[in-house]
């Protein structure tokens, strides 16, 4: 086929070579088409004719009327779906290979007669004026730490005129990780924009039904920092889009610089977390000379940060436990009954009574969950072993496999008395450690000892007696013997000279 590129070098040539033979073979085609494409002027896509006709017979010319009826009516269906529903209704009538021309006459159909289509509006942006704001899952990197899935989000925050960004390493959508992602996007920036825009974020933005847009929260953040809020409609993602396209970049960059590290384990989430800052301050590093007429337009902080957690005022119930945001935590026996204040931020909660913090609980994540520490209730279940049985929490109640192990251990040496012995080791690891304990119970199930709290209590105090320091008795030393000790060595010198 030739091309209009060989034909404009064929007449080219034609100015330079003797014959219409070097000058076809120059360009690469038979002697007769070159003298064809030198008699006219117009090259090989203009002489193309539009083949505007059908070379076979339309299979599906019958039915067309009622398909179209089918798409009017429902326009997301697939050419499969009614090929097949065509070919169970009349059976051995169409061959498999029709279904891609009933697809090309659907498309045709789509483009001609069809509903309209959806339209993105490229948008123009200003210096300063708006940053959006998202969350995004980063779970399709497969990121491990210490070889143990790490499953986790990033809040993500964009400038759309210079394209900065700033993440945060997050579990949840929850207002804690909303406002720890953007405050921390503007003390990194050192500036605020007039406006931000989110999603419409349930720790944000209110459902329809309710007059106010924002949650009081949130507008408490924004009038803090002094800026404009904004939402999307709901389902409508491209409204957001600087920040949704920011999220495929920065996956796919953090995806490429794993594959050229080598691994996605990580030691730590600190160093995960260095590794990620570190991509972020390559991919800001060609945005500067934009980010410079941003500064120029955007507002400064304010004196401080705003705090970023939920107050809870809740009374500890007769279990030792509280209920904090759907789920179940345990507190200390002490406080059973009393009223204190939780402070909820986004990986812990503080909890506070008299105007002093007593104890910081990790926060769990999701729903209906439960943490259960044993040092907080475990001197009551000593008095009370009967508990301990049908104790609704009782595999929280295992510190370890080696706790899990000894109970199984004491529950096949007598039933009875497993639920007592295994209760007062455990208040042994409250009091003296789990580490003495863990160690003492190698020592009897390494030697397959009997089992009891007595005798890991017996191992307990022999480790601490032997590793205990000796004590060194240093003599009185006459210093008369330091006296002859001289005069000997005077002597020997004496006798040498």
């Amino acid at each position: 086929m030739v091309t209009d590129q060989q034909v404009r070098r064929l007449r080219m040539l034609k100015e330079r070579e003797k014959t219409k033979v070097i000058v076809a073979t120059k360009a690469g085609m038979d002697v007769k088409t070159a003298r064809k494409y030198l008699k006219t002027t117009k090259l090989p896509s203009e002489l193309k004719g539009f083949h505007c006709w059908n070379t076979r017979e339309d299979s599906f010319k019958e039915i067309w009327r009622e398909i179209a009826e089918m798409l009017e009516i429902n326009p997301g269906l697939e050419g499969k779906t009614i090929f097949d529903e065509y070919c169970r209704r009349q059976p051995g009538k169409w061959k498999e290979g029709q279904l891609r021309t009933l697809q090309r006459r659907i498309k045709h159909w789509r483009a001609t007669e069809g509903p309209a289509k959806e339209v993105y509006f490229s948008q123009r942006h200003y210096p300063g004026e708006l940053g959006e704001f998202d969350f995004t899952h980063m779970g399709g990197l497969k990121v491990t730490i210490q070889k143990r899935p790490f499953d986790h989000l990033v809040s993500h925050f964009v400038l759309t005129y210079s394209n900065w960004e700033s993440v945060n390493i997050c579990f949840s959508e929850s207002y804690e990780s909303l406002s720890d992602g953007l405050q921390n996007a503007f003390w990194e920036l050192g500036a605020v924009p007039a406006r931000v825009r989110t999603d419409s974020l349930s720790a944000a933005v209110h459902k329809d039904c309710n007059p106010e847009t924002f949650t009081t929260r949130y507008r408490e953040l924004l009038a803090h920092y002094g800026i404009e809020g904004e939402k999307i409609n709901l389902g409508v993602a491209h409204e957001n889009g600087d920040v949704e396209q920011r999220n495929y970049r920065f996956k796919r960059a953090i995806d490429q610089a794993l594959m050229l590290r080598g691994s996605r384990d990580f030691n730590s989430r600190e160093e995960y977390s260095h590794f990620l800052k570190k991509i972020l301050v390559q991919l800001n590093a060609g945005r500067k000379e934009k980010l410079e007429e941003e500064y120029k337009t955007m507002k400064s902080l304010p004196a401080s940060r705003l705090e970023s957690c939920k107050r809870v005022d809740i009374r500890v119930r007769q279990s030792s436990t509280v209920r904090i945001l759907r789920n179940t935590y345990s507190v200390h026996s002490r406080l059973r009954g009393e009223q204190i204040k939780a402070l909820v931020y986004t990986e812990h909660i503080d909890l506070w009574y008299a105007q002093k913090k007593v104890d910081t609980l990790p926060r769990l994540r999701g729903e209906s969950k439960y943490e259960i520490n044993y040092k907080h209730i475990i001197e009551g279940l000593v008095r009370k072993p009967g508990a301990f049985k049908n104790y609704r929490y009782r595999e929280e109640l295992f510190p370890n496999t080696y706790f899990r192990i000894v109970y199984d251990s004491l529950k096949a040496q007598g039933p009875d008395k497993a639920d007592k012995e295994y209760l007062k080791i455990l208040y042994l690891a409250f009091k003296e450690g789990e580490l003495k304990v863990v160690s003492a119970i190698r020592k009897v199930l390494f030697i397959e000892e009997w089992l009891s709290a007595d005798r890991i209590e017996q191992i307990i105090l022999a480790n601490e007696k032997d590793s205990a320091i000796p004590k060194t008795k240093v003599e009185q030393i006459e210093l008369k013997e330091y006296d002859s000790l001289l005069s000997g060595i005077s002597g020997e010198v004496m006798n040498r000279v």
